[in-house]
């Protein structure tokens, strides 16, 4: 019987579970009084605050609490692509620190036009020119301004369950009813469709793309057909909080159908850009190019926040506008800590490496799958991987209680993830984990598995 509560888990875990207040009461004192301050000074919301503990220091591969217990971090927030406290970032930012610390707007700095460049060099087609922003929300509302002023048209067609930041127009574009729920009136013309979910695909049961010709992609035809005029497309190549990859050829489908109605298509790779999937973008797997990309998170090497709105050179038709105008979106550290984070992934070649311990992961997931019948489905791409727990392989009810118990169990063990859809366990290490630290963690998911489902 389920007893988890009603709260909305698209994104996340519950802060609100049964399991969240044992795991609080273990704690120590010293951290129970923090976490009691800080409960008491910030507004409440969900999976955030109140918080589940207090960290003192983020390292490589690891978190350390105030109390001296470290934890494999295998969530991350998608923030650290390099590792935490990655030498080459924090060196890069003191470097800057120490000549231009900011570059008041109006201005330019050769940092943050060297950056420019760097990801026009980068980005495959003819993506070529750049706008920074502090975070992907934001540059997320410049490419659906700029699209406006590319098409004349103001509608989007986005996906239900996806995220593309927590902004009232960013809530308007997503899906999750966690964010969007009893926060209307939304924007106007911001249409949605099922997502391309092979596991729980609402157009064929049998879970077999080949045997519906890719009715998602069709029914995203369909829609722009029967509209007209939607401006763009917009959505993530892979969603990062399900682990869900698209069914082979969904893209090339519906790029075609962006070309044949003069439609944009977004690529929102805020969490899964910069090596994660195994390539630079993760668009690049499927035979594709954007009109425009978001990329974000790990952009600032774990440490800044930063983002940036890749668009076709075609698309620089705003000069008179304001798309972004942000304080902060040339800010010369934060373009000194992407610089150095890019350099980092291709001087040691993060995307390959994420490929091949990718697939070694794959690989033990699908193994555990074979002993643990709670495990309904193994996917990922590259280092971002993960498991949908279910109470029975047939029907597929997903399995929240034990999901939720075996996070916390992980936790007590050494091992920290994220709970997606309150039952898909989601593992995004740093793309310099070791074999070391990637084997523990199995084995520390393992025993969980085992403690609490057998």
């Amino acid at each position: 019987m389920e007893t988890y509560p009603s709260t909305d888990l698209s994104e996340g875990d519950s802060n609100l579970s049964a399991n969240r207040d044992a795991w609080t009461d273990r704690l120590d004192s010293r951290t129970r009084d923090l976490l009691k301050r800080d409960a008491n000074v910030f507004l409440h919301q969900s999976l955030s605050t109140p918080c589940m503990n207090v960290l003192e220091n983020c390292k490589e591969s690891r978190l350390t609490d105030i109390s001296g217990r470290q934890y494999l971090d295998f969530h991350g927030n998608s923030v650290h692509q390099v590792g935490f406290a990655n030498p080459a970032v924090i060196d890069a930012i003191t470097r800057q620190l120490e000549s231009l610390s900011f570059c008041t707007r109006r201005y330019t700095c050769e940092t943050a036009v060297e950056l420019a460049e760097k990801l026009s060099d980068l980005a495959p087609g003819n993506l070529g020119k750049v706008l920074f922003a502090p975070g992907a929300t934001s540059s997320v509302g410049m490419a659906v301004k700029l699209a406006r002023v590319a098409t004349g048209r103001h509608k989007t067609v986005s996906m239900w369950d996806s995220f593309h930041g927590a902004s009232l127009d960013a809530i308007s574009i997503g899906g999750e009813s966690l964010f969007r729920k009893n926060m209307g009136p939304l924007m106007p013309g911001t249409e949605h469709v099922p997502p391309p979910e092979p596991y729980r695909c609402l157009f064929e049961d049998s879970g077999d793309c080949s045997r519906c010709r890719l009715k998602c992609a069709r029914y995203i035809d369909y829609v722009l057909e029967r509209e007209q005029d939607v401006a763009a497309v917009i959505a993530e190549p892979v969603r990062c909080t399900s682990v869900s990859p698209p069914p082979a050829g969904f893209w090339k489908a519906v790029r075609r159908s962006c070309n044949r109605h003069g439609t944009l298509l977004i690529f929102d790779e805020t969490a899964v850009c910069l090596g994660r999937t195994g390539t630079m973008f993760a668009f690049e797997q499927h035979g594709v190019v954007p009109d425009m990309v978001v990329i974000g998170k790990g952009l600032g090497g774990g440490i800044m926040p930063f983002s940036a709105l890749i668009a076709a050179s075609r698309l620089d038709l705003a000069p008179d506008r304001a798309l972004g105008h942000y304080t902060h979106e040339k800010n010369p550290v934060a373009c000194a800590a992407a610089m150095a984070t890019i350099d980092y992934i291709q001087t040691h070649n993060l995307p390959e490496r994420s490929r091949i311990l990718g697939r070694q992961a794959l690989n033990r997931l699908t193994d555990l799958k074979s002993k643990f019948d709670i495990i309904g489905d193994v996917r990922g791409r590259g280092l971002m991987f993960g498991a949908e727990l279910v109470e029975d392989r047939l029907t597929k009810t997903p399995a929240r209680t034990a999901a939720d118990r075996i996070m916390y169990r992980c936790l007590e063990l050494g091992l920290s993830f994220k709970v997606s859809k309150g039952h898909i366990l989601t593992l995004t290490p740093p793309l310099t984990v070791s074999e070391a630290d990637l084997e523990t963690a199995f084995n520390i998911l393992t025993r969980a598995l085992s403690d609490i489902c057998c």
